[in-house]
């Protein structure tokens, strides 16, 4: 196996990490957890609440300090070592491990592209009228030349602007009455049901908060930050840099998780009070779920939750394409940089407009969009955990991260999520 150069002492002074506006702080833990909350994860948390209205609300409340613990990881391996999750299984571990993981990932990714497309375009046709396809096809391309044409320094303030985008969530709230009272019941004495149908629910909310590209993604955005910051080094070449650098990680990675498990929690919470209560149980996707809103909740909560989908989409699509073309680049050691020019990283952007491209044609075949998202979910779930279990060795590696290796309490809720997602997994082939 493979071992890391040994630590070079670099004479470059702090990073401004711990220096700026909250706002400015925030990076890409924010845009990780926003991205989570894409059409296909609000159509499974749409079906939690319309289903069984408070009785998984609890789940988001659990999966919360998991997120937290394995993002953080993932963040803390691309700081340090200055290069990807999938580079740094290309250097530290088995070649078969590499390829299963990144195959695995790019069909999830695709298949989890053509879902959130086919949502956005289903959406902005109860928004705008027209036709679903070619609001599938504008919606691709726009996202498509905004990855490869706009330098990531510019493309990171577009996404993080478009996370405000959720809170259409947190709008909807307050166009129907909650009874915070049971809320908080149902949080702290949870309703659990031991039938199959609830379980392999709870199963569905575990692999759509903790997917693996969102591993991918946030450690390779951690990478893309150090080098629009021409000051900033690998932790591992550049220790003096690191106690501003973990500040600045674990204030954006808590928030921008926290935000996600938030926005999840108010799209359950609104289906339950808005649809479940009102005999509404079988909600299959998430423009479905936006047109059942319209009759009771009313226009306006209707056109912030449609419009919810579209935004939320806008900000997943990106990260998902280019969460594969990172993984691809760092399995056969590409440049992969998202301020590079499309000519110096032709692999890397490549993969972005193949696996877009492919995300759209997969919307003019007869997939059904609820088989795609349940077998993007089980795929998911089968890649997560091992990608888990190597995170949790590669950060406990002190060849690969010196003296930066994981504190006992980051090693005890990264372990704990993976155990977790194990479970998740063995419950979701039993079911």
């Amino acid at each position: 196996m493979p071992t890391s150069p040994a630590p070079v002492k670099s004479t470059s002074g702090p990073t401004p990490d711990d220096e700026g506006s909250f706002l400015g702080r925030l990076g890409p833990g924010l845009i990780t957890g926003a991205a989570d909350d894409d059409p296909s994860g609000i159509a499974t948390y749409s079906q939690a609440g319309a289903q069984f209205g408070l009785g998984t609300l609890w789940s988001l409340c659990f999966t919360y300090p998991l997120m937290v613990g394995i993002q953080l990881i993932s963040a803390r391996i691309g700081r340090v070592t200055g290069h990807g999750l999938a580079a740094n299984m290309r250097l530290h571990y088995p070649r078969w491990l590499l390829w299963a993981v990144v195959a695995l990932l790019l069909a999830a990714n695709v298949i989890n592209l053509a879902a959130d497309l086919s949502a956005m375009g289903d959406a902005a046709v109860l928004v705008f009228g027209g036709e679903a396809k070619a609001f599938t096809v504008g919606f691709g391309l726009l996202t498509l030349l905004l990855q490869v044409f706009v330098p990531y320094t510019r493309y990171v303030r577009v996404l993080k602007w478009l996370t405000l985008v959720l809170f259409s969530y947190v709008a909807v709230l307050f166009t129907i009455e909650i009874p915070w009272g049971e809320v908080l019941r149902a949080v702290v004495m949870p309703p659990l049901q031991m039938k199959a149908e609830y379980l392999t629910t709870v199963v569905a909310i575990f692999g759509t908060t903790i997917s693996p590209y969102l591993f991918f993604w946030q450690a390779s955005q951690e990478v893309e930050e150090m080098r629009s910051d021409a000051a900033a080094k690998p932790l591992i070449e550049a220790p003096e840099q690191a106690p501003a650098s973990f500040r600045r990680m674990k204030l954006d990675t808590l928030f921008g998780m926290g935000v996600s498990n938030l926005i999840a929690f108010f799209i359950v919470l609104t289906a339950a009070l808005a649809l479940h209560a009102k005999g509404v149980t079988d909600i299959q996707t998430s423009a479905q779920a936006a047109a059942a809103l319209k009759p009771i909740a009313g226009p306006l909560a209707f056109w912030l939750f449609a419009l919810g989908i579209i935004g939320t989409g806008m900000l997943a699509i990106p990260v998902l394409a280019g969460s594969a073309a990172y993984a691809l680049a760092g399995t056969f050691d590409w440049n992969a940089s998202l301020e590079d020019k499309p000519a110096r990283s032709r692999g890397f952007y490549a993969v972005i407009v193949v696996s877009t491209l492919l995300g759209i044609a997969l919307g003019f075949t007869p997939l059904d969009p609820i088989k795609a998202l349940f077998w993007s979910a089980v795929l998911n779930g089968v890649i997560a955990v091992p990608v888990m279990v190597v995170m949790m060795l590669m950060v406990s590696n002190r060849r690969l991260m010196g003296d930066f290796t994981a504190s006992r309490r980051l090693k005890v809720l990264g372990w704990a999520a993976t155990v977790a997602m194990g479970v998740v997994v063995g419950a979701m082939c039993v079911a």
